[in-house]
């Protein structure tokens, strides 16, 4: 082992002062001094550094013990901003996000069935727009992207919607922004969100199934997020559930994504309409086309039985993508994203019947399976987590990069 350096032991003091100030402030130094085992002196030049760069601030006054009352110290939520995109839905999307996962600014543009080259230049007109939408420094950029992803090293393998294959997408940015870039699957950033943002945070295990056009997995256990080996942990969306099924984009047939996607049920939703002229989809959509996830759950809530049945029918193969994580990874919470949460408590007993049928039921049964209620910016907040963890620290779960 070689002895830490200089630099390295003033840059770990900083960050461990730093989310100690952000975790537990307002707090004093000598609190600070407690909390991180660094000696007073040690505390007050890192805090006094941490101040100078605008990070942190005086608060105000602690209650007196005898003598002087401490002064507090907290951190400055929009002292610097970050930039988080979500690649992953018929539009991209992003925010201007400051330190606390509070959103401040936010643009989008249509993707217009664009791929390639077209689909890399409105990233760029994205982040443009992004950049010129805040006065705080910025920490850099991060990226939920569909596809399989090499998030060490920032490389789209595969992303077939987008029709990227090996894309170095953050050396890219990197090289025409100069900012740090950071980039994953859309699925692994969403699992982030919900461990450092929302009402999971700090769950030591935790699955975010996300269903949208696509469907994918974001996998957190012991507070680490999970990419495997080969970096496609989660992929079960191209998992074959039927044979001889419908032709997948992935080239195969009868995959989880034909039979349970946001694609597939607008799909079969689009057929009904067509073939029942009684259904109550023409209340909401003038003409099958204009069918969306949106207008099918307002009609299965109105009672709609077909629109039921092909709710019901990916519900049970959602079920039995449940049961296969359950199995293997015995996981604590289950999460649904995406925008099937609309559907509510309904889709979650099918699919929690299911999952407990086609798994140990004991094992299952322990398993928490809850709708996100993160949002639709879901990706967006874990992408800024991204940032937010390798340049400040301030975060988890650990990534591998």
């Amino acid at each position: 082992m070689r002895k830490a350096s200089h630099s390295s032991t003033r840059t770990h003091n900083s960050r461990l002062v730093l989310k100690t100030i952000y975790d537990d402030g307002p707090i004093s130094r000598a609190d600070l001094s407690r909390a991180t085992d660094l000696t007073a002196p040690t505390v007050s030049d890192v805090v006094s550094d941490l101040m100078e760069q605008g990070l942190v601030e005086e608060v105000g006054y602690g209650p007196s013990t005898g003598g002087k009352p401490p002064i507090l110290l907290g951190v400055i939520d929009d002292s610097r901003h970050v930039i988080g995109i979500d690649l992953a839905s018929g539009e991209f999307r992003g925010a201007v996000v400051n330190l606390r996962g509070k959103i401040r600014r936010q643009a989008s543009l249509p993707l217009r069935g664009r791929d390639g080259e077209a689909a890399l230049a409105l990233v760029h007109s994205l982040v443009n727009d992004l950049t010129a939408a805040t006065d705080s420094p910025l920490l850099g950029i991060g990226i939920g992207t569909p596809g399989l992803m090499d998030p060490i090293n920032g490389v789209v393998c595969r992303a077939v919607n987008l029709d990227w294959q090996d894309l170095p997408l953050r050396s890219l940015l990197q090289e025409r922004y100069g900012f740090p870039v950071y980039v994953a699957n859309d699925c692994h950033v969403a699992a982030m969100a919900e461990y450092t943002f929302g009402e999971s945070r700090g769950t030591g295990s935790l699955v975010v199934i996300k269903i949208e056009h696509g469907i994918g997995a974001g996998i957190v256990q012991n507070g680490r997020l999970f990419h495997g080996d080969t970096f496609g942990a989660g992929e079960i969306g191209h998992v074959r559930v039927i044979e001889n099924g419908d032709l997948c984009r992935c080239g195969n047939l009868g995959c989880l994504e034909t039979v349970a996607s946001v694609r597939s049920i607008v799909r079969h939703a689009q057929a009904i309409a067509r073939d029942d002229p009684r259904s109550l989809l023409h209340k909401y959509a003038t003409t099958p086309e204009k069918i969306s996830i949106e207008l099918i759950c307002q009609a299965a809530k109105a009672g709609d039985e077909a629109v039921w049945q092909v709710i019901r029918r990916a519900g049970r193969y959602l079920g039995m993508a449940a049961a296969s994580l359950v199995g293997v990874l015995s996981v604590q919470r289950i999460l649904i994203a995406g925008s099937v949460t609309c559907l509510g408590q309904s889709l979650l007993d099918v699919i929690r019947d299911e999952m407990i049928k086609r798994s140990l039921a004991i094992v299952a049964s322990q398993t928490e399976l809850d709708m996100s209620t993160m949002g639709p910016d879901i990706v967006i907040l874990g992408a800024s987590a991204l940032v937010l963890t390798r340049e400040l620290g301030l975060l988890a779960p650990l990534t591998d990069e």
